[in-house]
C-alpha cells in the first residue's frame, strides 16, 4: 500500500511517496481475496474497498499519515514496510546526486543492496508500477529541471491515487541538489545507511525493553492488593507506625523490585492523630489503607502486592 517515486540524476535527487497506510484484519483467505482484487485493479475506489471488505467481513484500518520520505541532511530516504506475525521487511532507497542505494532489511539487518549512478526507481506494487510508468513517459521532457521533475512527480501521484485506493491522494515531496560526483555520493550514502541501520537497531531494542516493561506492568499491577488484610501494628510513635506483613504481603518500589517480605517491617504514616495498640490491624478496604477497628488513615510510598 505504497507508491514512492526517486529521479536520481547529475544535479540532484526528487523524491515523492504517498502517505496511506491499510491494514486488513480478518481470515487470512478473505484478506488475500481482497488484496487480489485491490492489486489487481478490480478495486478503484476507497468506497469500493470498503464495500468489498465488508462483504468478506474484513475489518479495515486505513489512515493518509505515513510518512514514507524523509531527509538525512545531504540524503533522501523512502521507505515501504511490510509487517508480518514475528517480523518486519523493509525496503528503503537512499538516494542523492549522481547514486542510490536500494536497501532490503529484515527487522534491522541488511539482507540485499542494489546501486545504481542515475535513475528512475518506482516503489509500489504491479499495479501501481505499471500505472506510474505509463503517466511519466506521458509527461517526461527530454531537458528537464530538478523542479520540472517534481512537478511532474505531483501530477503522477495525483493520477494514480485516482485510479486506485492503495495510494492516498496525499504525498511527500522532496528536492535536493548538493553538489558531488558518483564516488563522493558512494561514500555518503555507505556512511548514512550505516548510521540510519543503527538507529533502527537503537529504536527496535528500545521498542522490545518498553514492550517488555509493559508486559511486567500489566503482570505486576495484578498482583496489587486493593482489598485485604496488609499486617498488624508492631510499633506506634506518633504518625510513624511499624507493621510487620502478614503471610502473603510483600512490599515493592516503584520499580517492582522486593523491598519487604511477608513477616519483615515496614514504616507507614498515621494520617491523623489517634491511639493504635501492639497487634491493631492493617487493611486495605475499598482501596483504602487503613487501621481496621476504627479506620484510621495510612499511608506508605511503597507498593503492597501479594506475594508471588
Amino acid at each position: 500500500m505504497s507508491l514512492i517515486i526517486t529521479y536520481i540524476g547529475s544535479k540532484g535527487c526528487v523524491m515523492a511517496g504517498d502517505k496511506r497506510s491499510i491494514g486488513f484484519l480478518g481470515d487470512k483467505n478473505q484478506r488475500e481475496i481482497l488484496e487480489e482484487e485491490l492489486y489487481s485493479g478490480k478495486i478503484k475506489t476507497k468506497d469500493q474497498l470498503t464495500k468489498r471488505a465488508h462483504q468478506l467481513d474484513i475489518n479495515l484500518k486505513i489512515t493518509d499519515e505515513s510518512e514514507k520520505v524523509r531527509k538525512l541532511d545531504k540524503v533522501l530516504v523512502g521507505e515501504v514496510k511490510i509487517r508480518a506475525t514475528h517480523e518486519t521487511r523493509r525496503k528503503r532507497i537512499y538516494a542523492t546526486t549522481n547514486g542510490y542505494h536500494q536497501v532490503e532489511l529484515v527487522g534491522s539487518e541488511i539482507k540485499n543492496v542494489k546501486s545504481g549512478k542515475s535513475s528512475i526507481v518506482i516503489f509500489g506494487n504491479k499495479l501501481t508500477k505499471e500505472i506510474t510508468g505509463k503517466r511519466l513517459k506521458k509527461h517526461w521532457k527530454s531537458k528537464i529541471s530538478l523542479n520540472e521533475v517534481g512537478e511532474i512527480f505531483q501530477k503522477v501521484m495525483e493520477d494514480v491515487a485516482q485510479v486506485t485506493p492503495s495510494v492516498s491522494p496525499q504525498y511527500d515531496l522532496s528536492i535536493i541538489h548538493p553538489q558531488m560526483d558518483h564516488k563522493q555520493a558512494m561514500e555518503l550514502l555507505r556512511t548514512t545507511i550505516i548510521s540510519d541501520v543503527k538507529e533502527l537497531e537503537k529504536w527496535r531494542e528500545q521498542l522490545r525493553e518498553d514492550m517488555l516493561s509493559k508486559r511486567q506492568d500489566i503482570q505486576m499491577a495484578s498482583r496489587i492488593i486493593t482489598q485485604g488484610e496488609i499486617g498488624r501494628v508492631k510499633k506506634a510513635e506518633g504518625e510513624k507506625v511499624e507493621v510487620i506483613l502478614s503471610e502473603g504481603v510483600e512490599a515493592l518500589n516503584m520499580d517492582w523490585n522486593v523491598l519487604a517480605k511477608s513477616g519483615d517491617t515496614i514504616v507507614m504514616k498515621a494520617e491523623q492523630p489517634s491511639p493504635l495498640n501492639l497487634g491493631d490491624l492493617v487493611v486495605i478496604e475499598e482501596e483504602n489503607l487503613c487501621i481496621k477497628k476504627n479506620k484510621t488513615p495510612l499511608s506508605c510510598d511503597i507498593i503492597l502486592c501479594k506475594s508471588e
